[in-house]
């Protein structure tokens, strides 16, 4: 029997089905515009705008819709890149479309994103990305992600710490207060915080003072 999908809940994506048992490397995950502060907000206007072309916001072609209980968000792909939208009413091609960017505190990850999508949708090159994880940061999160899945699975500290550090490194006494265990039992709780909803901090890039 296959598996249903369930719905996201809580946790700070929209409302939308997914299968918990499949990777999120392998399917479409959209997030909430409050929780991810590069999601743009955008509307349709009725204005004429310099130029007047509609921007191409709505290629379903290049990029994926869903609807929510809060409105209507889409992953579009324009160039090698996605951009994140959300509109409260149901989105009609051919029509223009404006950003809106409340004075919040996220003013100035939401306003780089939507200049990157307007760039991009204009033919010229977005940018870089307004945040970025290192990829020192990348690797840590990914030992404490393994770590605590190896903890989950019954490893043993010591265990884990020889994957990690290797076997040679681990003493065979004085383990109970040798300073590998103390970083190995770090990266496990370290992931279980990620599990927790500290990943959401992540989508996060703390304030730039300027």
């Amino acid at each position: 029997m296959a598996r249903q999908p369930r719905n996201s809940g809580g946790g700070g994506a929209s409302a939308f089905a997914h299968d918990p048992q499949e990777s999120c490397g392998k399917q479409v995950i959209f997030w909430a515009p409050e929780v991810l502060p590069t999601v743009v907000p955008v509307a349709a206007t009725t204005s004429r705008l310099k130029g007047d072309t509609p921007q191409p916001l709505l290629d379903l072609a290049a990029g994926q819709v869903r609807r929510a209980s809060d409105g209507w968000h889409a992953i579009l792909r324009v160039g090698t890149l996605e951009h994140r939208v959300w509109l409260k009413e149901p989105p009609a091609i051919g029509t223009n479309y404006v950003a809106e960017l409340p004075f919040d505190s996220d003013f100035d990850a939401r306003a780089y994103a939507a200049r990157r999508l307007w760039r991009a949708i204009n033919g010229r090159p977005p940018g870089p990305a307004f945040h970025q994880l290192s990829k020192q940061r990348r690797e840590r999160l990914s030992a404490a992600i393994r770590a605590l899945d190896a903890r989950g699975a019954g490893s043993t500290y010591r265990a884990i710490a020889e994957v990690y550090y290797g076997k040679k490194r681990i003493p065979d006494r004085a383990w109970k207060t040798h300073d590998l265990r103390n970083r190995t039992i770090r990266l496990v709780q370290g992931g279980l915080a990620l599990m927790r909803g500290g990943y959401r901090e992540l989508l996060r890039p703390k304030r730039r003072d300027k």
